[in-house]
């Protein structure tokens, strides 16, 4: 099958795709600002209305799209692949512009590093430089995993090509379930990335708050490693934020104290939302959810920061109306993909 061309109604833009690629990607890869955030079918963001063409629809009951979007003809260009070549509409965003094309590499399975009881820090390695920016995250595909699965990656770019991902082992996930009891060292897998738009901005000149909660750990991790290496940031401070169910799954001190020149700029906060695992631990920290404890440790200042944050979406939401509704923080001081 060659290539099909795929035209942006009222754009004068058009692009390849190949059979393994979907719409967005395909749109991606060559530099095409189309919209989006979470590139798995739960956000609605990469909606697009199919004015010619056929497509093939890879998950029909995806939470981002509805049955009114499906009588008239949207779809999400995530799941999406085009059969013949296709006329599409949509408004692009040029914040959506990729600071770094995505590109499929393989890359081999090197070490675990655990870091809580269900939750660990997976390293990888390419043949070719890992050209990503903090805060990213990337598409596994797994044997055996019918679909790709989303995991940020923790660490740095770097020449020597090793990709980290922190993953945490969720009861019901196929993806997390076959990283954690199958893999093992020498696996090779294939990565499809750099992908997600609420990556560190080292440009803007205000302070920085990071907030994490449960398996969204691992981009925050990248923005803290960042921070302490980048010497564009040297002048500033930040807060990290990290929430989770009980003491045992608090783990940002270890990672915080592995890093250098940080000294007084980078403040870490933990809070434990289980009142009774707090008191079996014997717990002296926050109990409660984590964004009650940002707005406690810095609410006379929010408006004053720059957020990045990631986590399960009630976190995240709860951070939203926290921040935009209740201290007027603008939107543009937000970062974040949301997952669902």
């Amino acid at each position: 099958m060659s290539d099909l061309k795929i035209t942006i109604n009222g754009q004068d833009i058009a692009f390849q795709q190949d059979e393994s690629d979907t719409i967005l990607r395909a749109a991606l890869r060559v530099g095409i600002n189309f919209p989006y955030e979470c590139n798995s079918g739960g956000c609605g963001s990469c909606k697009f209305e199919l004015l010619h063409g056929s497509v093939e629809n890879l998950w029909p009951d995806a939470p981002g799209v509805s049955p009114r979007d499906h009588k008239k003809r949207r779809q999400l260009a995530c799941q999406s692949r085009a059969l013949s070549d296709c006329e599409i509409k949509l408004r692009l965003d040029e914040k959506a512009l990729p600071a770094i094309r995505p590109n499929k590499v393989k890359i081999n399975f090197v070490e675990k590093k655990a870091l809580t009881e269900d939750m660990a820090e997976f390293v990888f390695q390419s043949s070719t430089p890992a050209q990503f920016m903090p805060g990213q995250f990337s598409l596994l595909s797994l044997p055996e995993v019918v679909g790709d699965r989303a995991y940020s990656m923790s660490n740095l770019p770097n020449e020597d090509g090793f990709w980290s991902f922190i993953i945490k082992k969720m009861p019901s996930g196929q993806g997390s379930s076959w990283i954690f009891d199958v893999l093992k060292a020498g696996d090779v897998l294939e990565l499809d990335g750099p992908y997600g738009l609420a990556y560190l901005r080292p440009e803007i000149p205000r302070d920085i708050v990071c907030i994490g909660g449960g398996s969204g750990l691992s981009p925050i991790v990248s923005i803290v490693r960042s921070f302490a290496s980048n010497v564009d940031i040297k002048g500033r401070k930040l807060h990290l934020f990290y929430g989770g169910r009980g003491p045992k799954d608090i783990c940002t001190p270890a990672i915080v104290s592995e890093l250098n020149n940080v000294n007084d700029r980078l403040m870490d906060y933990a809070a434990v939302s289980d009142a009774e695992l707090a008191e079996k631990d014997a717990w002296d920290g926050h109990i409660g959810f984590i964004h009650e404890l940002v707005e406690k440790e810095l609410s006379s200042s929010l408006a004053n920061y720059e957020y990045y944050f990631c986590g399960p979406p009630p976190m995240t939401l709860a951070v939203q109306k926290m921040l935009m509704l209740e201290h007027k923080v603008p939107l543009e001081q937000l970062h974040f993909d949301r997952f669902f």
